[in-house]
């Protein structure tokens, strides 16, 4: 198993030597819109019919990047790409499934991930395909890529080409562009697809993003931006994570009204991020989502520590970013055989019928990440 590796986690690294972006698009062109209070003076009819789905809900593909850069991996580089592969090799049992590689990696690229998978030319910068490539909503039953103008988790990393994603790819698969009024990522949103959004105020209202914006600005053009009708705001955790504690790791919906909450393995003693599960389980208990019912909280529980097989400062021991796409369901196997087979039994609980699917990803969880992190589904009717 590679060493502990510069992390996704470390505020502290940065990328060196980004070239260009194979495809490239104008920041205003055919098929884009500015959406929100700050955009063109159109919203209303822009966003009218507007809804973000939920995840479980049919997945046309799912897109994944390719890892680039020796300069943030280092030796463990080839580790890192054996985990996508295997994330990406999976996923395609069940759903189409489209990498993103540098041109001078797709071959490489290919390779590893199998004659199952796409790989199309697209520079990216880093495997992060969640909070790089545009959030999709449908406006009216049609498509729309959501551009949140990706800033490396407020300018802790500089990521060239995956700032250029949300109008690269679009602009290559000829979908709609809509350029949010903020600064976010998709690993911030969670959603039950009947308009509730769960998002922590630690990763977006946050002047690393949105500088001088308050809570109900953001709200409000979170709502016009998404067509979401209620906001419910979990603390999070501020600067001990590059994200600022994205909500795909925390508490994730397996049906509207049901969710379940990351909670840290009974012997790890309480730190901050078991403090912001509590917090989040207190909002919950007492809030109702958008259809007016309150909230079944189910505890997701860590690995044992001292049982699981990957390492790091920054290893990222939830279950809770797991990825829902068609027929099935991917979480990590982290080596504690009786912690992961509860989660696996949790899972397979809630999500009836649907295939659950265990994936070592040790080098991705030690960069601070999991299989949600590096998967993004487009809505739509199965590619065949």
């Amino acid at each position: 198993m590679p060493h502990h590796l510069p992390s996704r986690r470390s505020a502290l690294r940065s990328i060196a030597g980004i070239g260009a972006a194979v495809l490239g698009a104008s920041s205003c062109g055919p098929g884009e819109s500015a959406t929100g209070p700050s955009g063109t003076g159109n919203e209303d009819a822009m966003t009218k019919g507007r809804r973000m789905g939920a995840e479980w809900e049919s997945h046309a593909r799912t897109f994944m990047s390719w890892p680039a850069l020796e300069s943030v991996w280092g030796e463990d580089l080839r580790y890192v790409r054996e985990d996508i592969a295997r994330i990406a090799h999976a996923v395609a049992e069940y759903e189409y499934v489209v990498m993103l590689a540098r041109p001078d990696q797709q071959k490489a690229a290919q390779k590893a991930c199998g004659r199952d998978v796409e790989v199309v030319p697209l520079a990216v910068d880093d495997l992060w395909a969640r909070d790089t490539v545009p959030v999709f909503v449908e406006d009216d039953g049609k498509v729309t890529g959501i551009d949140f103008n990706f800033n490396g988790w407020g300018n802790k990393q500089q990521h060239t080409n995956d700032a250029r994603v949300g109008r690269t790819l679009l602009t290559a698969y000829d979908i709609p562009r809509s350029k949010a009024p903020l600064i976010a990522e998709g690993g911030s949103f969670e959603t039950d697809g009947e308009g509730t959004l769960l998002i922590t105020e630690s990763s977006i209202v946050n002047d690393n993003r949105n500088p001088g914006k308050s809570r109900d600005r953001i709200e409000a053009e979170l709502k016009q931006t998404l067509g979401v009708k209620k906001v419910i705001w979990l603390a999070g955790v501020r600067g001990q994570d590059i994200t600022d504690a994205h909500v795909d790791s925390l508490v994730r919906f397996t049906a509207p009204g049901v969710v379940l909450l990351d909670r840290a393995h009974p012997d790890t003693p309480a730190d901050s991020w078991s403090r912001a599960a509590d917090q989040a389980k207190s909002v919950l208990s007492r809030a109702t989502d958008a259809k007016g019912r309150p909230f079944e909280i189910i505890d997701l529980p860590q690995p044992d520590l001292y049982e699981i097989t990957g390492e790091g400062d920054d290893f990222v021991s939830t279950y809770a970013n797991f990825y829902v796409a068609n027929d099935s369901v991917f979480i990590p196997g982290f080596g504690d055989r009786k912690s992961d087979k509860r989660a696996k039994s949790i899972l397979r609980e809630h999500f009836p019928g649907r295939d659950i699917v265990q994936i070592n990803i040790d080098t991705i969880a030690s960069g601070g990440g999991g299989i949600h992190c590096s998967t993004h589904d487009e809505p739509g009717k199965p590619v065949d």
